[in-house]
């Protein structure tokens, strides 16, 4: 099978492929990411890639080039993996690198493959490349296409390829069916459920995903909002709400809210095709989804304000985490790195800590000041704000860290944090949607971790 587009997506999907015995061929029209993956080097932080890679490398079964002439004589099979970013000043998928993809390999099949689309894009794209595949490539109307989402989380990447929840094919055939039961038939044999449905549905099983937890999030994080305005307890109100089996616990934990590559962008683009479609008012909700989930940062940013003083002004913060998420160096429409430049906005001096994703922060808001140590980040702050959960920072001692700062003020912008450990050491300690003074209810004790982080 051949990968195209070796980027998050693609690179974990060949790395893994190999891993479960299959021969696999990278394709990307960067040489310098090709060349980075061919000595086993891996271009972002995912915990466990670099170790697969390698051995992918060392069976002989995984390789890297830019040509698509190797590509189209090599591949049976041929998964595209190339990203999906939002056009240039519209909520709307940027799809050019998908249609060049499609385009560049078609033009070169001339024998009976399967070509199969894993990266997001709106409803009907399968439908619509199916008809420019058949139109540039010598096989003609016999060239299929099929969709196959991929549901990776970063930082677990690993894990969601070789162990997935779930399988969904979109096919239009039984004989891409077939060819998609052969390409994953480790993981069919290993019982992982499986969706056979047609191209559209296939294409909207991930954005509908996405949006149905993008709402969670934002649900709980609106509790807030009222929380904050009642002084009740937003923890203990998603606790009591997670013992609902209707409702669950996962993916309600309210924080600072949800940024990185997916969610933000499929959601939008999701709202801008039903739009097209003429059905713009169903989904119309994932607008006040977005703009709650743009109000935690602001939030944030008032919390840090009101400890400092009223003013941030000359207040010296630490800003601990960039990346959206711990366990990734990703920091696309990442809170942690808005929040801190909000803060740099309004006049404070900014350290930045984060373990993995100061390099792709510091790229993005050079103007900021980025340190290599949490020690380094928290000495003599004024406030301190907790933006990303990284487990450097959840272990970390109070009593250490308040030695070192200018005044015990935190924001526990991700609920991550022992409050009363922090009081008890004498800080004073903020969270969105948790009164500024410990809450008289407790969470029952063996109940603590039933509410899933998201």
């Amino acid at each position: 099978m051949t990968v195209i587009g070796t980027g998050y997506l693609g690179a974990t999907h060949a790395v893994c492929m190999a891993v479960l015995g299959f021969e696999v061929l990278g394709v990307d029209v960067d040489p310098a990411k090709v060349e980075l993956l061919a000595s086993g080097r891996v271009p972002f932080y995912e915990p466990g890639l670099p170790e697969k890679l390698q051995d992918a490398l060392a069976s002989g079964r995984l390789r890297f080039t830019t040509s698509f002439d190797e590509a189209a004589a090599f591949g049976d099979v041929h998964f595209v993996c190339v990203g999906t970013p939002q056009q240039p000043g519209s909520h709307a998928a940027d799809l050019r690198y998908v249609d060049a993809a499609f385009t560049e390999l078609a033009r070169r099949i001339d024998r009976k493959t399967l070509l199969i689309g894993k990266s997001t894009v709106p409803v009907g794209t399968a439908a619509r490349l199916a008809q420019l595949v058949r139109s540039v490539s010598p096989l003609g109307d016999e060239l299929e296409l099929a969709w196959n989402p991929e549901f990776l989380r970063e930082g677990f990447a690993v894990e969601d390829t070789l162990h997935p929840d779930r399988l969904v094919f979109g096919v239009d055939s039984e004989w891409a069916e077939r060819q998609l039961r052969v390409a994953f038939r480790p993981l069919l044999d290993e019982g992982t459920p499986l969706v056979v449905a047609d191209t559209a549905t296939a294409e909207l099983v991930k954005v509908a995903a996405n949006s149905f937890l993008a709402t969670k999030i934002s649900y709980i994080n609106a509790m807030a909002e009222v929380c904050e305005a009642t002084g009740a307890d937003v923890n203990l109100l998603a606790t009591a709400l997670a013992y609902d089996d209707r409702i669950g616990g996962r993916f309600l934990k309210p924080g600072l809210g949800f940024g990185g590559g997916c969610l933000p962008k499929d959601i939008r683009a999701f709202r801008a095709r039903a739009e097209e479609l003429g059905v713009g008012q169903a989904v119309r909700f994932l607008d006040e989804v977005d703009q709650i989930n743009q109000r935690r940062r602001s939030r944030t940013v008032d919390l840090v304000r009101e400890l400092a003083g009223g003013s941030l002004q000359g207040a010296r913060i630490a800003a601990l985490g960039a990346a959206f998420k711990p366990n990734s160096d990703d920091v696309r429409d990442a809170p942690a790195l808005d929040v801190a430049r909000m803060l740099y906005l309004e006049g404070a001096r900014v350290v930045v800590y984060d373990p993995e994703a100061n390099a792709n922060a510091h790229r993005v808001y050079p103007d900021l000041d980025y340190v290599g140590t949490l020690a380094e980040a928290v000495m003599d702050a004024d406030v301190v704000v907790l933006l990303t959960e990284w487990d450097e920072f959840r272990r970390a001692d109070p009593r250490d860290l308040g030695a070192l700062v200018s005044g015990r003020r935190i924001v526990d912008g991700r609920h991550a944090l022992d409050a009363s450990r922090y009081r008890a050491a004498g800080w004073e300690y903020r969270a969105l949607g948790r009164p500024a003074e410990a809450a008289t209810a407790q969470l029952v004790e063996n109940d603590k971790d039933s509410v899933a982080h998201a």
